[in-house]
């Protein structure tokens, strides 16, 4: 039995996930649990010891152990942190990009904005650099203050198979977490990979045993890469609904399919002051001059006079699609996994991962079917499944109190009381 607890730590150590180290037993005890699963469980107690959760069930049923922190969740809700399984960390700050942003300071508040909303683990879905990869590679067994971080290192580019494939080696050299490649004109304004270069990637993916998440836009590009053996679809089909072949292939691959409806919402919303602009819930992640810009109407008029507000109303329609398709794909059992394509400018860590659920609900989500796309599916998507994202003996400890029901409205989620990491509550 030792050997194997100790084989399960070192897994969990390599995988940056393993608990802090050091006894700590706390007891959740008299909430209601939404387990992640789907599944919810009324006046229950949670065993959490060593970053781990150990027990799960009825108050009546479950003894609190000696010694153990009790946590009065009467009239609250446990849940797992949510999963971004496609969002960033990137060299950004406010409303600006540089390169020279991309530091471990910088990297470290958004992953702690993350945290504050909510957010307790993100997969950065390419773009990430030397600091995105430390931060990866030191949460392991660590106590953490921010969300977890898994990386994709660069985007793959390439127009030949040997370029993309060389491209590949050198991503995966760095030892991600998965390859990501783009496969998309910009509504016909720049080239596309070629298939050519992209079925190298996904060859080479193979070879290393990493998956591959491919950003689409089209219907048969999202058709072609599945084909071929993509393992996460990383944006909406929004130029035609999806079709019966489709679904039925990405069924029984079990393959992911991310919405990110805020990346379409981001590009039009900044013609005009978006609605949240003075919202608490929002500025309590930002800093008060990045809500004075956007609601600057010199700026707005800026936006609605540039090139790109031409591509925002193209892609405000795309957005329409996307949400039936959402509909549609959920409807028919395929597994939806919860992602932003937050972190660069204006598409706001942490607010958009709540403003994203709403818009799934929107769509024609249960509140309990975007529930489970944050948590249990996200976490399975990434190969995390009794890892993270559920409320399980055996899963770690990554949870958040809710003062009020989700399930009743979607943005009772917004009501967070508090966040854990590991088991530890993070300082907010």
């Amino acid at each position: 039995m030792q050997m194997r607890l100790n084989v399960l730590l070192a897994f969990l150590v390599a995988a940056g996930i393993a608990a802090p180290a050091g006894a700590q037993t706390t007891a959740f005890v008299g909430g209601r649990v939404i387990d992640g699963t789907g599944r919810v469980l009324e006046n229950a107690t949670v065993i959490v010891r060593d970053g781990q959760i150990r027990t799960v069930g009825a108050a009546a049923a479950v003894p609190v152990p000696e010694g153990a922190t009790r946590i009065d969740l009467t009239g609250k809700t446990l849940m797992p942190g949510l999963i971004n399984a496609h969002g960033h960390v990137a060299a950004t700050d406010g409303l600006q990009s540089n390169p020279a942003f991309y530091t471990r300071e910088n990297l470290e508040r958004q992953l702690r904005t993350y945290a504050d909303y909510g957010v307790t683990t993100v997969f950065s879905l390419g773009d990430d650099r030397e600091a995105g990869f430390v931060l990866r590679n030191e949460q392991g067994g660590a106590t953490l203050n921010r969300a977890r971080l898994f990386v994709g290192g660069e985007v793959i580019t390439g127009r030949t198979a040997e370029e993309a494939g060389a491209h590949a080696d050198r991503v995966a050299a760095w030892k991600p977490d998965l390859l990501k490649i783009r496969v998309d004109d910009n509504l016909g304004r720049s080239p596309k990979m070629p298939p050519e270069a992209w079925r190298a990637v996904l060859q080479r993916a193979n070879a290393h045993g990493l998956p591959l998440a491919v950003h689409i836009f089209y219907l048969a590009d999202a058709q072609a890469l599945l084909d071929a053996g993509a393992a996460f679809i990383g944006h909406s089909v929004r130029d035609v609904p999806v079709d019966d072949r489709f679904i039925r292939d990405l069924k029984a691959r079990d393959v992911c399919y991310c919405p990110t409806l805020t990346r379409e919402l981001s590009t039009f919303i900044y013609d005009s002051t978006p609605p949240w602009v003075n919202d608490p819930f929002f500025l309590k992640g930002v800093d008060g001059e990045v809500a004075r810009q956007l609601a600057d109407p010199a700026r707005q008029a800026a936006l609605r006079a540039s090139p790109a507000s031409a591509m925002g109303q193209q892609y405000k329609a795309g957005l329409a699609v996307a949400t039936r398709n959402l509909k549609r794909l959920a409807d028919a059992g395929v597994r939806i996994a919860f992602g932003t394509d937050s972190g660069p400018p204006a598409r706001f860590q942490g607010f958009f991962e709540h403003l994203e659920l709403e818009m799934m609900v929107e769509a024609g989500l249960t509140p309990m079917q975007a529930i489970v796309s944050a948590t249990g599916d996200a976490a399975r998507c990434w190969d995390k499944a009794g890892q993270l994202g559920s409320i399980e003996p055996g899963v770690t400890a990554d949870l958040i109190v809710l003062d009020r029901n989700p399930l009743d409205d979607i943005r009772h989620l917004r009501a967070i009381d508090s966040v854990w990491i590991g088991g530890v509550r993070v300082v907010r």
